[in-house]
């Protein structure tokens, strides 16, 4: 399998939790406003992430915590490319609500808030 995208937390905004209650993750490369980084976890990217997109049922880890990629937004792998920003929603959802948005299978949201520390990997893909 192929690795599409590998990258490391580096801080993890204050409000982070409370979107993880609702299943939501922001990811946002280094560098991003202070507004958005409140509600986002920032990263640095390891490597290139890959040009083409994964596909449903691809794995994604963060940290200890494991999930699935149910559903790919038209333009969200052109977003993780150029920005370094994605959302990912962990509703199970085959179709995203919006274009720029991953949907990934149900996590715990607890789990995955004591995962996202700095230093975590989060890996798309083998």
């Amino acid at each position: 399998m192929t690795q599409y995208l590998r990258t490391r937390v580096t801080a993890v905004g204050p409000d982070v939790p409370d979107l993880l209650e609702g299943g939501v993750l922001i990811l946002f490369a280094d560098g991003a406003p202070p507004e958005l980084a409140e509600v986002s976890v920032m990263h640095a990217v390891e490597g290139e992430p890959s040009t083409g997109a994964p596909a449903p049922g691809v794995p994604i880890r963060i940290g200890s915590v494991e999930a699935r990629l149910t559903g790919i937004g038209e333009l969200a792998w052109a977003k993780v490319r150029d920005i370094g920003h994605v959302v990912i929603n962990f509703n199970g959802a085959a179709a995203p609500e919006r274009p720029g948005e991953l949907t990934a299978s149900p996590v715990d949201g607890e789990m995955l808030a004591r995962a996202l520390q700095p230093g975590a990997t989060i890996a798309i893909g083998d």
